[in-house]
């Protein structure tokens, strides 16, 4: 009986902290919007009529088009009208391409999905466990080796990097290709098609990679110093546990939660895309897309993938959230609580 009261408590709490935290996101998201109005139709106006038109276009010409984009109408119309439109995915059209903004986003997503995820998953199967092998022999020589490489890839300028690499693995050495996915014209069989595109993954997936290892590693290995600090351990080494067993079945599970939420936090780069990457390896995706709208004017499109950024991130904030009350019992006895 104690116990179906206890549980339907903890369910209890539960429920209420998700609910709690779906009307902090809809909050949040409320004002990012309107900050995303106010920015670009407000504090900096951009108008489209001068984006898409050149002084041999008559007036009668522009005035149709000022009707057509709603810049006749009052700021608060426009502002409901844009409130509703972001509410149904309705991005607006897009300046350059003339095709509206969710074509342009379904267009360029899977390139970037396909160079993000997969540098992405590198970063956290090379960069997690060789953190816990540091922590598990703090003070060796491996330890000081591994921390070493990790101090260097975190404080080296991205941009940087990928320039040295792509000038000396591509321009001087020729080793990899540099720009687009595919080579010109592609190949037309599907197994070649994608050593292809591979081909040209390699060095960009390879900068991400060396540059964003480190953070991964001395993250991991932090967390897992911490957990080996705690009284459990001195009790499981006391046991006679193995210290093998100790740093992977103790401390290491220990140390998940921040570990989860760090990957679930990573989710949403992967696409929002690289801004710096695709445009020095010239890889057609969001962030090189995002980067060409701002530079063009083309503000739907900006609007749109800010949009989508503020979203997924809100989300992943979210999701984060709900698998540490799940990977965590304190953090449930915390919410019934309160």
């Amino acid at each position: 009986m104690f116990h179906n009261i206890e549980k339907g408590r903890i369910i209890t709490g539960l429920l209420n902290y998700i609910l709690k935290r779906l009307l902090f996101i809809f909050v949040v998201l409320f004002v990012i919007v309107s900050l995303n109005f106010l920015i670009f139709q407000v504090f900096c106006p951009i108008n489209p009529v001068d984006v898409m038109t050149t002084p041999r276009f008559t007036e009668r010409t522009r005035q149709i088009l000022t009707h057509m984009f709603g810049l006749d109408q009052p700021i608060e119309v426009r502002y409901a009208k844009y409130i509703l439109n972001m509410l149904t995915l309705n991005l607006g059209v897009s300046f350059l391409s003339r095709r509206p903004v969710i074509e342009d986003v379904m267009t360029y997503l899977p390139n970037t999905i396909l160079l993000l995820g997969l540098a992405t998953a590198l970063q956290i199967v090379i960069g997690i466990p060789l953190g816990v092998r540091s922590a598990s022999g703090r003070g060796s020589k491996l330890d000081a080796l591994i921390t070493t490489m990790g101090l260097v890839s975190f404080a080296t300028p991205a941009f940087l990097f990928q320039l040295i690499s792509r000038l000396t693995f591509s321009h001087w050495l020729g080793w990899f290709p540099f720009g687009l996915m595919t080579s010109v014209p592609p190949p037309s069989d599907p197994l070649a098609y994608a050593l292809d595109v591979f081909y040209h993954l390699v060095l960009p997936v390879f900068g991400l990679v060396a540059i964003n290892f480190g953070y991964w590693s001395l993250y991991a290995r932090n967390v897992t110093l911490d957990a080996l600090t705690e009284d459990y351990i001195t009790t499981a080494r006391g046991k006679g546990v193995s210290e093998r067993d100790v740093t992977y079945k103790y401390a290491f599970r220990a140390s998940l939660p921040p570990i989860v939420t760090l990957v679930t936090l990573s989710i949403p780069t992967i696409v929002t895309g690289a801004v710096m990457t695709e445009y020095i390896f010239n890889w057609p995706g969001i962030g090189w897309w995002l980067l060409d709208s701002m530079t063009s004017g083309d503000y739907p499109a900006v609007q749109g993938l800010l949009f989508i950024f503020s979203v997924l991130t809100l989300l992943a904030n979210f999701f984060t959230d709900i698998l540490y009350a799940i990977l965590d019992p304190r953090i449930r006895v915390g919410a019934v609580q309160k």
